[in-house]
Formats: C-alpha cells, sequence, structure tokens
C-alpha cells in the first residue's frame, strides 16, 4: 500500500533573504516559489524544461525551477527575477525593447544576468549557446541579444 506523504517545513534563502515553506519531497521549487512564498515572476509554461519561463538562479546559475525539486535548493542560494532590482540587465532589456508579451522576459532576464555575471566577455557562440535555453514566441531574439550585448564585452 502507497503511504501518504505528508508536507513539512523547508527553509530556503531567496533573494538574500531566508524564508520559510510547507512543502511536499515532490513540491518543485516553483511551485514553491509561487505558492508558498508569493514569488511569482517565475512562470508555469511548458512544465517539462524547454521554454525557460520559470528560470531562477541557485547559487548564481540558471536552472529550470519546474524541474527543481524545493528540498533540493534548501542550502543555497535562489534568486529570482524580484530579487534582481536593478541589476543592469533590466534597463537593457527595456532600452533595447527586448520584450513584447513579457511572459517569457524573467526567464530571459535570468539567464542574461547569470551570463553576463559568468562569461562577461562572452563570445556570439557562448551567447547563442545560453539564450537556447529560453523560448520566446512574441519577438525575434534580436531585442534580446542586443540587451545581453550591452552588458556582455563580445571580444573581436
Amino acid at each position: 500500500m502507497f503511504q501518504m506523504v505528508s508536507k513539512g517545513m523547508i527553509d530556503l534563502t531567496v533573494n538574500g533573504e531566508k524564508r520559510s515553506a510547507l512543502a511536499k519531497p515532490s513540491d518543485t521549487l516553483l511551485t514553491v516559489l509561487r505558492t508558498q512564498l508569493g514569488l511569482t515572476g517565475a512562470k508555469p509554461g511548458c512544465e517539462n524544461g524547454d521554454c525557460g519561463a520559470c528560470t531562477v538562479l541557485i547559487d548564481g546559475w540558471p536552472i529550470k525551477s519546474c524541474l527543481t525539486l524545493a528540498v533540493e535548493a534548501v542550502g543555497h542560494e535562489v534568486t529570482t527575477v524580484e530579487g534582481l532590482k536593478d541589476a543592469p540587465i533590466q534597463a537593457a532589456f527595456i532600452e533595447q525593447w527586448g520584450f513584447q508579451c513579457g511572459y517569457c522576459t524573467s526567464g530571459f532576464l535570468m539567464v542574461c544576468h547569470a551570463l553576463a555575471n559568468i562569461h562577461p566577455n562572452a563570445t556570439n557562440e557562448v551567447l547563442a549557446d545560453w539564450l537556447q535555453s529560453n523560448l520566446c514566441r512574441c519577438t525575434s531574439y534580436e531585442e534580446i541579444e542586443r540587451a545581453i550585448r550591452m552588458i556582455v564585452t563580445t571580444p573581436s
């Protein structure tokens, strides 16, 4: 017979702040962020890791929160789009019109912010590789690429 798994408290560090949430062992980070912590910037899209709308950072690296269990984030620093505040990538997206409907924007912001921190001198190939992790159905990627190029120096 199956045993019911009950919810328990987990402690997360989100956007530099210690937060507690009630979660089942099977709850995704996306679900906990949105329903327990009220952080709705990460969006449910495909919920199978293809679209990137749910992207957040764990210890500075972009991950798909729909594929990550909330308990896996315990002991790590989680950054959501709400935690970026006035990051340069946000101003770049606004200046370059790197969004239309906005549904994918938070995921792209997270990937581009991480790229700028991890590869500040990214080549065109690295930039293209990183942007493949997210999908936008509204706009061409030219505006998004121009935005990230404002803060990432591409070597000549």
